[in-house]
């Protein structure tokens, strides 16, 4: 009975943990213990715990020389510690060199097991391999938290190759943070990927310009900017922008996807691929769901190569049917290197997939292959082309706690097909009644298999969705809440590392803002932030997270984050009030 209630206290969660030590301890202690001890306090005091408290984080134990904080956010993890090794460097300035206190850093994002206010697990013992690794007044990181950072942070992290961590079977890949290139940092820098409004130019088109459409619509009362509809502005409208926030304005707000094709003059970056809509070969458009949803599936899995830029479902899917567009069409427009392409045709208990990898620049086929599975193998198959893709470019598919090891569970085929039915209703753009169908779909799904992560996640989602539509008769706001946090909470029981899962756990908390405004907007923050971590690919996200970020009144990290989302999907329904965003943060 003992064993059962310690067993019911204990709690897993995906956590960003840093771990930080003093270099040479012993030696300081030994040549002046007092003197040591009071620096160490003055630091604690004055620089390391208001950090902490200012970056949302939680120290979990102190030990004579160092320290494990928590922290929901990579990204804020390393604001904090990179803030807090600068600090050392103006602290110790003055301070003679064989007495000077420096410490080593490493950053783990991982699944961690909470008891008693403890942390134990294996992101908190990579979190303390890292911090031997790290040069003293440096930062280690894993490649876990290097991916939910980069394009966030003005930050070169260099890569240090793969370690052993003891009792953890596979090896850690480390990027390393110099101690020069933490002095280099200006003091006490506030840390963002923003580089001033002033310089700034979105898509060719100057932030400022931008920014005058913005104020011109709020006066204008143009709410035609907020719809995702093609019908265009009065002549009117036009005029008056044209006056207003002159030639560069205009273009954006006659014909977006001008200005937004512009960003597909990037270089492309070595991983990055658009999953074009897979093809309905059952010929029967009833079908359409399972193509789309095997689609969406493998968009999702591709994020799970280390370095890759997977093009948004909702930017994708424009491209369906038209095909007039080759390949090497799509993947300019996109700013792309690869095209994946395919068809799908279910019958019975029986799948037939075909998909091709295509260059985007010379249009050869790297790869192609068909695959003939039972339907209760349809997670897999998805494992298996995304594995492929991998290994056709010789790339390194992301090893961790949060990946899909959910899977290894038998699925039942018939709860895969209502959970796919689900995201088919929920995906576009429900109404009161799309919600309640889809809801009674993934309860279905849920009621077949018990462990199926995504149907718990698209059962809060239609919660979610009545709540904030407002479209929750009947069902007050503590209930509908309980019924968001108990399927969240059984999906992230089953797998940690759900990115969607975090993602509607942000907009619940954002929902709830009307009732603890502050408070729920800064958890629906760090929730976004750890779904952003799981998927750096996910564009609504990073258009989430930065209308959040304004919202709290922190303007300058919005930008980055919508520009991330327009990148991600550039051809995105959203694409206009993502634009408006963008305008209002630099106000």
């Amino acid at each position: 009975m003992a064993q059962e209630a310690i067993k019911l206290r204990v709690e897993r969660r995906l956590a960003a943990i840093l771990a930080a030590d003093v270099v040479g301890y012993s030696r300081l202690m030994g040549a002046d213990e007092e003197g040591t001890l009071a620096q160490l306090k003055a630091h604690r005091r004055e620089l390391i715990d208001p950090k902490i408290r200012e970056h949302r984080g939680r120290i979990v134990k102190t030990t004579g020389d160092g320290m494990l904080v928590e922290f929901v956010s990579p990204v804020e993890a390393v604001r904090c510690a990179v803030e807090i090794q600068r600090g050392m460097v103006t602290r110790n300035s003055d301070v003679p060199r064989d007495k000077r206190i420096t410490f080593r850093v490493g950053i783990n994002l991982g699944d961690v097991i909470a008891e008693r206010g403890d942390l134990f697990g294996d992101g908190v013992n990579v979190a303390a391999r890292l911090e031997t690794l790290a040069e003293p007044g440096g930062v280690a990181i894993s490649r876990m938290v290097r991916d939910s950072i980069r394009d966030r942070l003005p930050l070169t992290f260099a890569d240090a190759g793969e370690h052993g961590v003891k009792n953890i079977a596979r090896p850690v890949r480390v990027y390393a943070l110099t101690a020069a290139a933490v002095e280099a940092l200006p003091e006490m820098q506030l840390l963002q990927s923003s580089q001033g409004i002033r310089h700034r130019r979105i898509a060719g088109i100057p932030v400022m310009a931008i920014a005058a459409l913005a104020n011109l619509i709020i006066v204008a009362g143009g709410f035609w900017w907020l719809r995702a509809s093609d019908v265009p502005p009065s002549q009117a409208f036009v005029s008056a922008i044209a006056q207003k926030a002159g030639p560069a304005a205009l273009m954006t707000a006659v014909a977006p996807s001008v200005a937004l094709a512009k960003l597909a003059e990037h270089t492309a970056p070595r991983m990055s691929i658009v999953v074009l809509p897979f093809t309905n070969l059952s010929g029967d458009p009833n079908l359409e769901y399972f193509a789309d949803g095997f689609t969406d599936d493998l968009t999702t899995d591709l994020s799970r190569i280390s370095g890759s830029f997977v093009i948004a479902r909702t930017t994708a899917s424009t491209y369906k049917g038209k095909a007039t567009l080759s390949a090497n069409e799509i993947a300019s427009e996109l700013g792309v290197r690869y095209v994946l392409e395919g068809g799908i045709q279910k019958a019975a208990n029986h799948i037939r997939v075909n998909a091709q990898l295509i260059d985007g620049e010379t249009g050869a086929h790297l790869w192609a292959e068909r695959y003939d599975r039972d339907s209760a193998d349809f997670l897999q198959l998805q494992d298996e082309i995304t594995n492929q893709i991998a290994n056709a470019l010789n790339l390194t598919l992301i090893q961790s706690e949060s990946d899909r090891s959910w899977r290894d569970h038998p699925s039942n085929p018939d709860a895969v097909d209502f959970t796919l039915r689900g995201n088919a209703l929920i995906t576009q753009n429900p109404d009161p009644k799309m919600c309640v169908d889809a809801r009674r779909l993934f309860e279905k799904a849920i009621e077949l298999d018990p462990k199926n992560v995504d149907a718990f996640v698209g059962l809060a989602w239609t919660y979610a969705d009545e709540w904030g539509e407002g479209w929750n008769s009947g069902i007050d706001d503590f209930e509908m809440r309980k019924r968001i946090d108990s399927a969240l909470t059984s999906a992230l029981a089953i797998n940690p590392g759900s990115a969607f899962a975090y993602h509607v756990k942000s907009e619940a908390f954002a929902y709830d803002d009307s009732r603890n405004w502050r408070g729920e907007l800064v958890k629906a923050i760090d929730a976004a932030e750890v779904a952003l971590a799981l998927n750096p690919n996910r564009a609504t996200t990073h258009a989430w997270l930065g209308r959040l970020y304004a919202k709290v009144g922190h303007p300058e990290r919005t930008a980055p984050l919508i520009e991330q989302a327009m990148r991600l999907s550039p051809r995105d329904p959203n694409i206009r009030s993502w634009l408006y965003m963008l305008g209002m943060s630099q106000l």
